[in-house]
């Protein structure tokens, strides 16, 4: 579909000169991520910070189109709407693509974005083209293998999990075909180049030349921004004078972008007049609003530590297995992570708002205030013990889970496993 009321140039990240003039909202849709960057520790509660990765919350694809509605009423300057995370669009295909359909349909002038890994953006990209979406960002921070073994923990594609030279080679692959699809259809390509010191700097001129072949159309080379917790925790972030040097490079080969800000997965506004922080209120407010009726969320949560067996307490759990059921089978499809421990209420808020489309979640013990705040937002926590199977046949065929010999316990009763995890 090609829209003419679309003015391509009104990107205000892909087009310098017009970051005065029109903004951004980005919708955080996407809180799943399909790998693992040494140098990423994404938080969602976390509103002190300014980078990629974070957001203040999770909406569904109909509450983004709530809050959407309120910042084009709040701030007419907006022309793109993005979904850049807080974890990868195509980790999330379904949310993300219900997303940009929803906003096709009701704002057919805006322009659509996304920003991607690319492990898993193939398969859409001609949907993407059908829908207008012009402009796409890949992170690309390596083009040899040994170089990305060095920046990946791992890749997961589909249940299998890569790591090393494998996981190097898996996700170059993936990155090489969806650039080459995407200049196929004419979408405009920006690449986003993260720069860490001893690992890739001495590569990017590498990775601009490869991108150049591809018909890449902007490259952005970010300073690696160091994240307690990360193995790169203690990597001193390049200097303003190298980056503006391996820029100059750089430029031999693709048009650079200097004047990005790195900017959260919840961002909104003009570049140089953010309003994110206004803005939050509305967006927590739309997070709020009733969700998905269980009969039309797809998907159960699981809380493991392995992937078999339903064995962990919901409190202890850092992250959520996400199921569903096709064609008869049972197959993960993803994985969320948790809001971290600490926070009370709001931690147990903010997981029913990233496990907006699941019916249910299987968990070993769940405390009496969060299993309150899950059932309230429609979400029903289930205890049991065994195999997750077990638990995904009684919530898909309606059937008792009185028998999966679990039972809901309280702080009292030591479900908090001595960490605190239930009531925190």
């Amino acid at each position: 579909m090609e829209n003419s009321a679309v003015n391509r140039n009104n990107h205000p990240c892909f087009n310098a000169g017009v970051k005065g003039q029109f903004g951004r909202v980005h919708l955080p849709v996407a809180p799943a991520c399909n790998v693992k960057c040494n140098f990423c520790n994404r938080k969602y509660d976390c509103v002190n910070e300014s980078r990629p990765g974070v957001t203040s919350t999770v909406l569904s694809p109909e509450q983004s189109i709530t809050y959407l509605d309120k910042v084009l009423a709040m701030e007419p300057r907006i022309s793109v709407a993005g979904i850049a995370g807080p974890g990868d669009p195509f980790a999330n295909a379904e949310q993300t693509m219900e997303t940009l359909r929803l906003i096709r349909s009701r704002h057919p002038k805006l322009i659509l974005c996304l920003a991607s890994n690319g492990l898993n953006l193939a398969p859409y990209v001609a949907e993407l083209a059908e829908l207008d979406v012009s402009h796409v960002t890949v992170t690309v921070n390596g083009v040899d293998p040994e170089v990305s073994a060095k920046v990946y923990s791992w890749v997961r594609d589909g249940k299998i999990v890569y790591r090393g030279l494998q996981a190097g080679q898996l996700l170059l692959n993936r990155q090489l075909e969806a650039i080459a699809a995407l200049k196929a259809y004419n979408i405009t390509v920006k690449i986003n180049t993260i720069v860490i010191p001893g690992i890739n700097d001495h590569h990017i001129t590498a990775i601009a030349e490869k991108m150049q072949s591809l018909g890449v159309d902007l490259l952005n080379c970010m300073a690696m921004f160091p994240n307690a917790g990360t193995p790169f925790a203690d990597v001193i972030e390049p200097s303003k004078m190298e980056i503006a040097a391996i820029r100059r490079k750089a430029e031999k080969y693709l048009p650079q972008m200097r004047h990005c800000t790195r900017c959260r997965a919840d961002a909104v506004g003009l570049l140089d007049d953010d309003r994110t922080d206004e803005m939050r209120g509305c967006l927590s407010a739309c997070a709020s609003t009733p969700n998905t009726p269980a009969a039309d969320r797809p998907n159960v949560a699981v809380a493991s530590r392995e992937g078999v067996l339903v064995n962990m307490h919901l409190g202890e759990a850092e992250s959520f297995q996400i199921w569903t059921r096709k064609d008869g089978k049972y197959e993960m499809v993803g994985e969320r992570i948790a809001p971290k421990q600490g926070g009370g209420m709001k931690r147990w808020i903010s997981l029913a708002r990233s496990l907006n489309d699941c019916k249910a979640v299987l968990v070993n013990g769940v405390g009496e205030k969060p299993f309150e705040i899950l059932q309230q937002s429609g979400l029903e926590p289930i205890t049991m013990s065994g195999f997750i199977e077990s638990g995904l046949e009684a919530v898909y065929n309606g059937r008792s889970t009185n028998d999966l010999k679990g039972r809901r316990t309280s702080c009292a009763a030591g479900g908090c496993s001595g960490l605190g995890g239930s009531c925190m």
